[in-house]
């Protein structure tokens, strides 16, 4: 492949032999073309998102639903970086005395600390270098592996490529660490250049930041956060309730294939049309599940003022929004009741079919809230119907298919110096 100078940066030739990439500052010159097919497309990205943005503020308890969006996210964005464990290991984690240790679970933890942390300190602190170190801390602490540096950028040369592969074979690698820092210092005053369109400029950040790479581990993560914090920075959204990962997840073949044109060819409209979409598709189903929670919140509400249990009953309707599974002993501390009230409450939940005992012994009985769960587990097995591939192995068929030749098959771990 031979040196490239595109609008998106330069391929540089380093003394070792490999060539890094050194993107050039936001925005892109020649600016966007803003063709009829790109109006419409943020177009109709800004009507869903305002749609979604418009029933948020509706919601009877809206903190409910944005919590569990979160953990939801949480899990979706982990295991696009490999992470096996689900929305039901993160609640049982939560709930505690497990049995056993949910594979990487601590990594989904972290995420939902990050993703809480940072939309806490956006309140008085607006994006910056400091702040994207600070959520790095929190999505890293605890985990192991001292290399991975929290709370820090990298200070060598990473890479993505095949496992256990020389940086020589990489299949991109990002720019050198002093390069590094001027691309940085320039994203940074990009994050406050409000002349763009919110969603041009979010799509902008993300995929400037994906090339930067500026972590040792983490980057996808934080990336993915990036959007929905500058979209809440900006106003756009009340709520955090835009998360991509799902999206994504389904489409990560092309998610890399874009991303790499950008940096080959300076596509950057063919990536904001990708992004765009994403944003519209995520915003139009995430208010449909807001409409069908709303809907079934009062029809649970209903039959159980039906079925006599009253306030008591509507207590641990809201408890169970919140954590949806579910043992005796949380609704007793919860609720502030004894210990048989509890049992007597989630045993009336279970004949009405609006809990479901899932472990079928005795003692230690845990339930889940069945009809809330499966409004989310519905849309992850949509997603799962996509093929899965590795990111490495996602970034090396980009760069076949950007050859020309036939794009490789092989499933690939990602090489620990480049895990995003």
């Amino acid at each position: 492949m031979a040196s490239t100078i595109t609008r998106a940066g330069r391929f540089i030739r380093q003394p070792a032999g490999y060539r890094a990439f050194v993107p050039v500052p936001l925005p892109p010159d020649p600016s966007i073309q803003m063709t009829p097919e790109f109006v419409a497309l943020l177009s109709r990205a800004d009507r869903a998102l305002g749609r979604l943005d418009g029933v948020s503020q509706t919601l009877p308890d809206p903190e409910l639903f944005v919590a569990m969006y979160v953990r939801r996210e949480a899990v979706l964005s982990s295991q696009i970086e490999g992470t096996e464990s689900t929305l039901e290991d993160l609640l049982e984690f939560e709930l505690g005395k497990r049995h056993r240790e949910p594979p990487d679970v601590i990594e989904v933890v972290n995420y939902v600390k990050a993703m809480n942390y940072g939309l806490e300190r956006l309140k008085g602190l607006p994006l910056s270098l400091r702040l994207l170190r600070e959520i790095h801390g929190k999505l890293l602490e605890g985990v192991r592996g001292g290399h991975r540096l929290p709370g820090e950028f990298r200070r060598s040369q990473n890479w993505i490529g095949p496992a256990n592969a020389p940086l020589s074979k990489a299949t991109f690698v990002p720019p050198p660490v002093d390069e590094m820092h001027k691309a940085l210092a320039d994203l940074e005053k990009f994050l406050h250049d409000e002349t763009l369109p919110p969603l041009i400029h979010a799509g902008l950040v993300h995929a400037q930041f994906e090339t930067i790479h500026p972590f040792n581990d983490g980057n996808g993560r934080i990336g993915r956060l990036l959007v929905t914090f500058l979209l809440v920075q900006r106003n756009v959204l009340h709520r955090p309730l835009l998360y991509l990962s799902l999206f994504l997840k389904r489409h990560r073949a092309e998610y890399y294939d874009r991303l790499m044109a950008v940096r080959e060819a300076g596509d950057w409209e063919g990536w904001l049309r990708f992004f765009l979409r994403g944003t519209a598709e995520t915003a139009e189903e995430a208010t449909k599940a807001a409409i069908a929670i709303v809907n079934l919140r009062e029809k649970h509400r209903s039959m159980i003022q039906e079925g006599g249990l009253s306030t008591l009953g509507l207590r641990l309707l809201d408890l169970l929004f919140q954590r949806p599974i579910a043992n005796v002993n949380l609704v007793k501390r919860d609720l502030g009741i004894s210990f048989v009230t509890a049992g007597r409450l989630v045993d009336r939940f279970r004949t009405m079919h609006l809990l479901k005992e899932t472990t079928g012994q005795k003692r230690n009985r845990r339930y889940r809230y069945e009809p809330y769960l499966t409004l989310f587990e519905e849309q992850k097995e949509r997603a799962s119907t996509a093929p899965v591939q590795t990111t490495e192995s996602i970034e090396e068929s980009t760069l076949q298919h950007l050859k020309g030749r036939r794009r490789s098959a092989g499933r690939q771990r990602l090489a620990r110096p480049g895990k995003t």
